[in-house]
């Protein structure tokens, strides 16, 4: 029996969860679905206030006051922030780390200046225009669909996303994140694949730019779960399976 902490990304809450931690739980592991400050059932907290520091404590003190070690902390997308932080932290009490479409970023870079110009643009006049200048609505599923981050999303998935998916307080992704241990290096870590291939991973660490540089540490394994943005959704299954097999 392994445990797992489960951190899903932007616009999503713990709920997004419920299909793998079900899988998960039918084979006796203990699971974690998490839910950040401002996004689902604790939507009524969300504000301008709410900064990455906010986020890597709502995953800190669960595994502190749960009493939980040998953890298995498992990032979808801008929680791979979110967790690699809290292993700089908290690495002792952890066992590996999973990475969904998504990767650590380096000291002092914030996720926003990863996005491309364009995306940049797009998001803060997003931002601006209809988020009261620091709330990032859900994108149009024109959008995701354009980009093949919906994929094999089918219209009961999308309704659901739809009625649950919450406004993301957008201080996480201009805060930049602060890594200072070095026992964070030395956990097992995994990167699962979605939209990208391993192919192109391998060439963007070959690449020599900085923002890959950690990838290339002997201590990754990489897998790929050929799908959209959301494989919680589109193939929980599948990903739960591959969640297993970190234990």
């Amino acid at each position: 029996m392994a445990t797992f902490v489960l951190v899903p990304g932007f616009w999503l809450g713990g709920w997004a969860w419920h299909a793998v931690a079900r899988a998960l739980r039918a084979n006796a592991h203990e699971v974690y679905a998490v839910t950040l400050t401002g996004l689902g059932e604790k939507k009524h907290l969300s504000s301008a206030q709410v900064d990455l520091d906010t986020h890597i404590y709502d995953v800190f003190n669960l595994i502190e006051y749960e009493g939980l070690s040998d953890v298995i902390l498992v990032g979808h997308s801008y929680a791979g922030l979110v967790i690699t932080a809290v292993a700089d932290r908290l690495a002792q009490k952890l066992a590996k780390l999973v990475y969904i479409d998504t990767a650590p970023l380096p000291n002092g870079v914030c996720l926003i200046d990863f996005y491309p110009p364009d995306l940049r643009k797009l998001y803060r006049q997003r931002i601006a225009i209809d988020g009261a200048g620091w709330r990032l609505p859900f994108p149009p599923w024109e959008e995701l669909d354009k980009s093949g981050a919906a994929k094999d999303l089918d219209a009961d998935m999308r309704a659901v996303i739809d009625a649950r998916a919450t406004d993301m307080p957008f201080g996480p992704a201009r805060q930049p994140v602060s890594l200072a241990s070095t026992g964070r290096a030395k956990l097992a870590k995994t990167a699962i694949w979605c939209t990208t291939s391993s192919q192109q991973v391998k060439q963007m660490i070959e690449s020599g730019n900085p923002m890959f540089k950690e990838l290339a540490g002997p201590e990754w394994t990489f897998t790929e779960l050929r799908t959209g943005h959301w494989p919680m959704f589109s193939k929980p299954r599948e990903l739960a399976d591959i969640l297993q097999q970190q234990v």
